[in-house]
């Protein structure tokens, strides 16, 4: 299990510190067939990154390049305005406030 936990995060390192993560960084928290409960810890900093569960049944380790995880371009960070704007749309909520919610 730690091999394949290795090989998911191999190329990703601490936001914080820039140390790259290892089988030292995963504290299995709980196995069962085809899922692992781990959470993610820096062996440098000590900054958590919380916990995970992950479901390994059927993954073949043997081209590890094909399960790391890659880091992606999100969206883009949320901006002052932002920020003004839900104040002003959860300030002007009325007794309807529940309409405003998904189905």
């Amino acid at each position: 299990m730690e091999k394949k936990l290795k090989a998911l995060f191999e190329n990703l390192c601490c936001s914080q510190c820039k140390t790259g993560f290892d089988e030292e960084s995963f504290i299995i928290k709980r196995e069962e067939p085809g899922l692992t409960v781990t959470h993610l810890v820096c062996k440098n900093c000590g900054k958590s990154f919380g916990v995970a569960f992950l479901g390994f049944s059927g993954i073949d380790v043997k081209d590890e390049s094909k399960l790391a995880l890659e880091i992606q371009d999100g969206p883009d960070p949320i901006t002052y305005d932002d920020v003004i704007d839900a104040h002003r749309f959860i300030r002007d909520l009325d007794e309807h406030w529940a309409d405003h919610l998904p189905k």
